[in-house]
């Protein structure tokens, strides 16, 4: 767009619209912003894309451009709703996030709840997020548990916005792949009855700057970019393997009964291994659609080096060369545990056995008491 022009904005992600370089964020073909009729929303050529083909492009964004975004969220006066995926709390905390919000309140929103099976206590769930969050650093004032994509408690959460927001700008932060734009989708619905306004999808990175939604007293409810996170699962995923680390239907637990010294490969993206203990029963929560494989612990190192890419995929062999090597942990839990794979799944461990997750460097294992 030309200096002189009225700055135009994509409805999709935000980007201030250009039509002058594809690589960059917010491009619209010149043409098509030509055809476009006033006061028509326009939607810039990556976020059509996304929309109509689910392709995605990428863009030059920077972390620095998401660092400045934060700085502003702590020196506005506002109430903060922090969206994080309950099925990968360690990969969807923004680092830091406390040093951001200054002084404004924080609301704790758990994304996801619909995937999760349904004899999960849900207080217990709450308590655990809640507890994850001060562990952060963060001291939320409230936290929900709610599914964007069903709707679920989005009432209770919209309630919980007007009493504390006081007047105030409300901000929706949270990192790639929570499921936040969905959710801001739908309290929208709930506030103007316009649906899928927002640009949603897999992919990280699909809201590329604030996207202000107006409230009845002149303020804003402001969408955020998704913050990156380096130690996501889904940053090591092809397109077609995200919906692994996404899950979009009620996870059905797999019990396995093994001997110490067995090995199961969470396809070729994590491993576990019973290393000491009594036989034991182990249940393991991951998509419906995730490769379990079971193996001896003593051949698990040769078996992964010559399956991984065929039978032990995701990752596909197109992906090796860029895949990380799998970090071990080691733990023997005192009480019955979740051992976690931040972003894929967990399996529960009973108490005094000495047992090993794997997953790619930089994404976390890590332990917690039993969520079930």
């Amino acid at each position: 767009m030309e200096n002189n022009e009225t700055a135009l904005f994509c409805i999709g992600c935000g980007a201030q619209l250009q039509t002058t370089d594809p690589a960059k964020a917010g491009y619209l073909p010149a043409a098509s912003l030509a055809k476009a009729e006033d006061g028509e929303e326009l939607y810039c050529q990556r976020c059509f894309r996304l929309r109509h083909y689910n392709e995605v492009a990428d863009v030059q964004l920077t972390d620095d451009d998401f660092l400045r975004l934060l700085n502003t969220i702590g020196e506005s006066n506002a109430l903060i709703v922090n969206v994080v995926d309950i099925f990968d709390f360690n990969g969807s905390v923004i680092p830091g996030l406390h040093r951001f919000v200054g002084d404004n309140p924080v609301v704790l929103v758990g994304n996801k709840a619909d995937v999760l099976p349904r004899d999960l206590n849900h207080n217990k769930l709450t308590n655990w997020l809640t507890q994850a969050a001060h562990a952060q650093g963060l001291r939320p004032v409230k936290t929900i548990l709610t599914s964007a994509k069903r709707g679920d408690a989005v009432d209770d959460l919209l309630e919980t916005i007007e009493d504390l927001r006081a007047g105030r700008d409300v901000y929706v932060v949270g990192v790639t792949n929570t499921g936040k734009s969905t959710l801001i989708n739908r309290i929208i619905k709930e506030l103007t009855g316009v649906e899928d306004l927002i640009t949603t999808s897999r992919f990280p990175g699909t809201t590329l700057d604030r996207i202000q939604i107006p409230l009845d007293d002149g303020h804003f409810l402001i969408d955020t970019p998704g913050i990156i996170h380096r130690h996501q699962m889904a940053h090591y995923l092809g397109a077609k393997d995200l919906r692994l680390v996404t899950p979009t239907k009620t996870i059905k637990p797999k019990v396995y009964q093994l001997e110490a010294g067995q090995t199961i490969f969470l396809a070729g993206l994590a491993r576990f291994d019973f290393i000491r203990g009594r036989r034991s029963g182990f249940t393991i929560y991951a998509d419906n659609q995730l490769l379990l494989h079971r193996t001896k612990l003593a051949n698990a190192d040769v078996f992964y080096e010559k399956h991984r890419g065929d039978l032990l995929t995701p990752p596909r062999p197109e992906d090796l060369a860029d895949f990380p090597k799998l970090a071990r942990f080691e733990f023997t839990p005192k009480e019955k545990s979740d051992l976690v794979f931040a972003g894929l799944g967990w399996i529960v461990v009973p108490a005094g056995v000495t047992v090993a997750g794997y997953a790619p460097e930089g994404v976390d294992v890590l332990l917690r008491r039993a969520l079930i």
